[in-house]
């Protein structure tokens, strides 16, 4: 359980979907649990509220500044404990935490707004600030260096395969033919170069899209999970995850249908649940979110 002040919101922060996450993942209040994404702790602290105190929930997550605002905020619940890793080492987490299995994972694979409105990260096209986009600032190649270390045809790939960008060829050129490519306006440039106007906002959405995905390997980390999760599972508990494209909540699918089949898995979503239209109104980041969820057998 957590005291009021505890459970205020930091700035700008709203967790998506919330309601339906607690429906479908508490099974046990006296379980254990764990948050892959956990983020500054929207979830989490519904999650421990709705935990008994001798329950568990181990928040993991790649960004570190955002670890330590959700540590400062849930500190209070001896529940919880939060752990500076990508989501798909949980295996590694739960053996230094002397555990086994766990009731219930949840994932939610979007950008927090504390991320996204982040001049310094370069997540977002509507900031000013460096190509960086990376979860870990720490570890790995910013944005910037990925598009200068790789050449035009491959990032071209990159734009079609993990931005669905039908202009690739044409933008991969433009950005390889900036003299310099290393802020969010050097890119925006090499845009309004190569898209028509009319498309060039959604073509901006999906190139950052693909370029964060490169830069953090996010389909590598989200198929290494996928492989797993089902060995540390518990018969009845529930996975939960969030995804914000069709590249993820296809992996998601694909992974509980060939569980289903193997009648291990029992799929609980039979379609991705949107939001509702009043959450679409209330915050508008959450209209891309596609939540599916299923039940060990």
């Amino acid at each position: 359980m957590l005291s009021n002040q505890s459970q205020e919101q930091p700035p700008h922060h709203i967790p998506v979907m919330v309601n339906e996450v607690m429906d479908l993942l508490i099974t046990h209040p006296n379980g254990i649990y764990l948050d892959g994404t956990v983020g500054l702790g929207g979830h989490a602290a519904h999650i421990l509220n709705a935990l008994s105190n001798s329950a568990r929930l181990l928040g993991l997550d790649r960004d570190e500044k955002a670890l330590e605002i959700c540590n400062k905020r849930l500190s209070n619940s001896g529940a919880f404990s939060c752990h500076h890793t990508s989501y798909d080492t949980f295996p590694n987490i739960l053996k230094q935490e002397g555990l086994t299995t766990v009731n219930g994972f949840l994932l939610d694979l979007g950008l927090s707004s504390f991320q996204l409105d982040s001049p310094t990260l370069g997540f977002s096209f509507k900031q000013s600030g460096n190509l960086d986009m990376r979860f870990n600032p720490t570890e790995g190649k910013t944005a910037a260096q990925l598009i200068r270390y790789t050449s035009e045809s491959d990032l071209a790939d990159i734009f079609y395969t993990y931005g669905e960008e039908r202009l690739s060829r044409r933008i991969a050129k433009s950005v390889k033919n900036m003299a310099v490519m290393e802020s969010i306006a050097d890119l925006k440039e090499a845009l309004r170069r190569s898209t028509p106007p009319k498309h060039r906002q959604k073509s901006l959405a999906r190139i950052f899209q693909a370029l964060r995905i490169a830069v953090n390997d996010e389909l590598k980390h989200l198929r290494n999970f996928l492989d797993s999760f089902i060995d540390y599972l518990e018969p009845g508990g529930r996975i939960v995850i969030i995804s914000y494209h069709s590249l993820e909540d296809r992996m998601v699918k694909h992974a509980f249908k060939a569980l289903n089949k193997e009648n291990i898995l029992s799929v609980l979503t039979k379609k991705p649940l949107p939001p509702t239209k009043a959450e679409q109104t209330t915050n508008s980041r959450s209209r891309s979110a596609k939540l599916r969820a299923a039940e060990r057998i």
